[in-house]
């Protein structure tokens, strides 16, 4: 008997003996085994497992309830998917995203690559670094992900199976609470707004009915629509990268649903990074943030089109126009999306450092106003968003509101 075979919360003291009992083949130094817990989400628990002759693993073990609230429960079944999920996207995006070793479903852990050569990108933003192929990666791993799993691409029996073994209810109900419905009623009293903007929020956000009711539609089509197998949470604390590489990993709140989430998610936080830069008054910084900002939304395009015509196989989805409509819905809820992440995190219970480490309050205001402008923008003119450009503008145009 092991004392792994029935479900508790480890701890660090626990993770050496776990990694020797679930990796007996590997050629550990056991003398100089070392592990660290290096955990900086809001769910589960990440440990680093390291010997003194190079060998390195990732613990990811999952815990019974959120780390930021322990009244939040969730299942422990989204290690299963994320472990899934992983093995699934590196046969379709390979060297995007990290290799798994195993995965334990007594223990809700997975044992994976470890990728301390990397950086967490938001990090590295908010350090101001840049990262010239980060567009190329992060289109190339967002059009192989989610197109390949839609049903225009594959048989359609075997689409719905995929649903139905990644149906992710707890952490869906999280996205549908804290993205989609309390950033603009505050329904549990969760939301933490920054002192010098309540008026600005109680005015744009609480009272705005108009916001409302494109955001209830869009929540509406969050819940309904199973286009794509998503990752379900893609932004920068989920990428690690550096100079020559991108690795996209944590999708453990994947799901079925709208392609322009995963998109939108990238672009919002892409402004973020674009806030802290702007507050540091690193404008190089900023311009490159912008020129990313283009580039991710244009090269999706490109490839997604590309992709589209080398794979499809539902003889419908080739008729003559559905191809640039079926785009077109995709570009209109990647706009919609980035507006209700931008909001989220500027006002709701889970926020981002890249604005909440402004030290300047005025500068963080600012940044603020200009996230909950840029996406109202974004929500309540979703169909206008097609290209790059249009982006880059919006910012420009909530950055010269926001003042």
């Amino acid at each position: 008997m092991s004392r792994f075979d029935q479900y508790f919360l480890m701890k660090t003291a626990d993770i050496i003996d776990y990694t020797l009992e679930k990796m007996p083949d590997h050629p550990w130094d056991r003398d100089s085994m070392q592990c660290k817990e290096i955990g900086d989400g809001n769910l589960n628990y990440v440990f680093r497992v390291w010997d003194q002759s190079g060998h390195s693993v990732i613990v990811k073990h999952a815990g019974e309830a959120l780390r930021i609230s322990a009244d939040m429960k969730v299942s422990v079944d989204r290690n299963r998917i994320e472990s899934e999920i992983l093995q699934l996207q590196n046969v379709y995006a390979p060297g995007l995203v990290p290799e798994i070793y195993m995965y334990d479903t007594v223990m809700s852990a997975c044992i994976m690559e470890d990728l301390s050569d990397h950086q967490l990108m938001r990090y590295a933003l908010m350090e101001h670094k840049t990262f010239p192929r980060f567009a190329e990666d992060i289109t190339t791993y967002m059009v192989n992900t989610l197109l390949m799993t839609t049903d225009v691409v594959m048989e359609h029996k075997a689409k719905k199976d995929l649903v139905k073994s990644f149906i992710n209810p707890e952490l869906c109900e999280i996205t549908e609470d804290l993205v989609l419905t309390e950033p603009y009623m505050d329904l549990n009293s969760r939301n933490l707004v920054f002192p010098a903007n309540q008026a600005f929020v109680e005015r744009e956000l609480y009272q705005d009915k108009a916001l409302h009711l494109e955001v209830a539609k869009i929540k509406f089509d969050f819940m309904n629509n199973a286009q794509a197998l998503l990752h379900g949470d893609l932004h920068t604390g989920s990428i690690f990268v550096k100079q020559d590489s991108t690795k996209v990993f944590d999708p453990e709140f994947a799901f079925y649903g709208p392609i322009g989430y995963d998109v939108g998610n990238v672009i919002a936080n892409l402004i973020f990074a674009w806030d802290n830069g702007h507050a540091a008054g690193n404008q190089a910084f900023c311009d490159w943030v912008l020129a990313t900002i283009e580039e991710v939304v244009d090269l999706f395009v490109k490839k997604f089109l590309a992709a589209f015509d080398a794979h499809v196989t539902d003889p419908m989805a080739r008729v003559a126009g559905f191809k640039e409509a079926y785009l077109a819905g995709i570009l209109s809820d990647t706009a919609a999306y980035t507006g209700t992440e931008l909001n989220r995190r500027t006002v709701g219970m889970a926020q981002v450092k890249d604005v909440t480490t402004i030290q300047d309050p005025d500068k963080r205001a600012y940044a603020e106003r200009l996230n909950i402008l840029c996406a109202k923008d974004l929500i309540m003119n979703r169909a206008q968003f097609t290209k790059g450009s249009d982006y880059v503008a919006a910012i420009h145009r909530a950055a010269a509101a926001a003042k």
